[in-house]
């Protein structure tokens, strides 16, 4: 074979070495480089087109380096294509405005979904595809490796070891995707230390380490004040209790973000207790460590908790609850977000969770017309896991009751995984929950997506929960009656004016709909002073002073 036609194998670890020969004047010593020198690094080392990985999570944030990303010259770097978990920061779309990026593929943007979708539709962000978590770092492995990525840990040495600490979140898939293909990884970190408290992330996976000007950004995103849950709620979670928990013998399960799941939390040791419940549901959870939790582990409940990531003030409880969380050899949380999101898709006997809008048949949506919020890990945790194997007393009931299941595989037994909505018929200024069409429909059109953006689809669903009762939806036989059963339990919104009293009595003697009465819930009992916790100051007695709530949550 003559030389000419040899072909090269190595093309991406050359380039890398080009890359970080131009810059190796900005390094110090070991991987260290000037937080001064910022700018500079990324210039040196990001090319135009480059897929670029920023992380930003549900709460930390590699916020300086978002920052620098967004002063690079536009005219030598851009067209990134951006792949990242969560747009959470203003910086997180400065880069687009600016130029210096063009499309975006990603999960999740909160507080600036508004923002998001004013981009995408005047053509100054071209949006790739919006993910599940697990969804987005599988990609990572495939069409979406990271040319660069930028990361954020607590410490570095001068080396390169990082320790993520409480909040590691999405950094380890992040970084091994990046560095085993021949990528360039730079950790922004709060400080640079002889000796990392604990090693997260080898030197070895790791080229740059820069010591930020200040702590990186951390957002309390899992902490519910237990005096805003309404007596509503408190109803809401009793019929989760029994209706759901107790019926099926919840063992393994996650709960959503929301004032509806952490009322069911502090429920666990007044109402579960008197239910006789405890041991027998709500033993193992993936979940961030929420604070109203902390009544329940400390009645007895909880076996094991695997967490996404940390949560503010928790640092200590946590770390002393060893039996309960995972706790590396330092003392502290291990949190990792991969893992953790494929224990709710697999492990997970149930996920329960709100949402913004739920359509007559059953599909729900936290997007609206102008509002690209993304869907983060709920569809993996809110979905029927088709790869699951392992049995359990919840998914096999659960299967059994599936009214479809002998048309979809014929007699064979197979279980289902319980996917609850909880949401009240109204919700914030008289806005219906329950609607003939989800405001997705309009987001598709206004944001050119293929299809509209639907975080639980209804064959997956099992169960929707509101003021009015429970629609077991899994166990009809039919659209028609899954229809019917949810108009039963949508209240005074334009779908459950629809509903016929004569349906909903038939639905009720099948048990496909349950009121509290056929609960045998005493609706006068079901207000606030059900709860093991009913403020912030209680939560810090439960923990026996353990738990150090941010500022913005004591009142006294």
């Amino acid at each position: 074979m003559e030389q000419e036609n040899v072909k090269v194998w190595d093309t991406l670890k050359r380039d890398k070495e080009e890359r970080i020969g131009q810059v190796k004047n900005l390094v110090k010593e070991g991987k260290v480089v000037a937080a001064k020198d910022t700018v500079a690094l990324l210039e040196g080392v990001i090319k135009p087109g480059d897929k670029v990985n920023l992380e930003g999570n549900n709460q930390k944030q590699a916020d300086f380096l978002a920052d620098c990303l967004c002063k690079v010259d536009p005219k030598k770097i851009y067209d990134l294509h951006m792949v990242q978990s969560v747009i959470a920061l203003k910086s997180h779309l400065d880069v687009f405005e600016k130029g210096i990026a063009k499309k975006l593929d990603y999960s999740f943007s909160g507080t600036q979904a508004g923002r998001l979708a004013e981009f995408v539709k005047d053509g100054k962000l071209e949006l790739g595809s919006i993910h599940t978590y697990l969804e987005l770092f599988a990609r990572y492995y495939a069409d979406l490796v990271p040319r660069v990525a930028l990361v954020v840990a607590f410490e570095a040495d001068k080396e390169g070891n990082l320790y993520t600490g409480f909040n590691t979140e999405d950094t380890p898939v992040i970084v091994e995707a990046t560095a085993f293909k021949q990528g360039i990884v730079i950790a922004q970190v709060n400080k640079i230390v002889d000796k990392v408290t604990r090693v997260d992330i080898p030197a070895g996976w790791i080229d740059f380490v820069i010591e930020s000007p200040k702590p990186f950004y951390i957002e309390p995103l899992f902490t519910r004040d237990p005096a805003l849950i309404t007596d509503t709620q408190v109803l809401m979670a009793m019929m989760a209790i029994k209706g759901v928990y107790g019926e099926y013998g919840v063992q393994s399960l996650n709960h959503g973000l929301g004032f509806f799941t952490a009322a069911i939390e502090l429920l666990l040791p007044t109402y579960g207790e008197e239910l006789g419940l405890k041991g027998k549901i709500c033993s193992y959870f993936a979940l961030n460590p929420h604070p109203t939790m902390i009544p329940a582990i400390e009645s007895g409940w909880v076996k094991n908790m695997h967490c996404f990531g940390g949560e503010l003030g928790m640092e200590e409880y946590v770390s002393a609850r060893s039996d309960v969380f995972f706790i590396g050899p330092d003392g502290t949380l291990r949190s990792n977000r991969a893992y953790s999101q494929a224990a709710g898709h697999y492990a997970m006997d149930m996920f329960i969770g709100g949402t913004l809008q739920i359509d007559k048949y059953g599909n729900s949506s936290t997007a609206t017309a102008n509002r690209i919020s993304g869907f983060g890990g709920a569809p993996n945790m809110g979905c029927d896991a088709k790869g699951r194997r392992h049995s359990s007393e919840a998914w096999l009931k659960c299967g059994k009751e599936y009214g479809l299941q002998e048309e979809l595989i014929g007699n064979l037994p197979r279980g289902k995984k319980l996917v609850v909505q909880m949401q009240e018929t109204f919700k914030e200024k008289l806005e219906p929950t329950f609607v003939e069409e989800l405001d997705a429909w309009k987001l598709q059109k206004n944001a050119n997506l293929d299809m509209p953006p639907i975080m639980i689809y209804s064959d997956d669903l099992t169960h929707i929960i509101t003021e009015v009762g429970i629609a077991y939806v899994h166990k009809c036989t039919d659209m028609k009656e899954k229809m019917a059963a949810i108009r039963a339990v949508a209240g005074y919104t334009e779908i459950g004016m629809q509903a016929d009293e004569k349906e909903t009595e038939a639905l009720r003697k099948k048990g496909i709909v349950k009121t509290p009465e056929d609960l045998g819930i005493d609706v006068s009992r079901a207000n606030r002073s059900m709860l093991a916790a009913k403020n912030i100051k209680e939560l810090v007695e439960w923990s026996g002073g353990l738990y150090n709530p941010p500022a913005k949550f004591v009142n006294w």
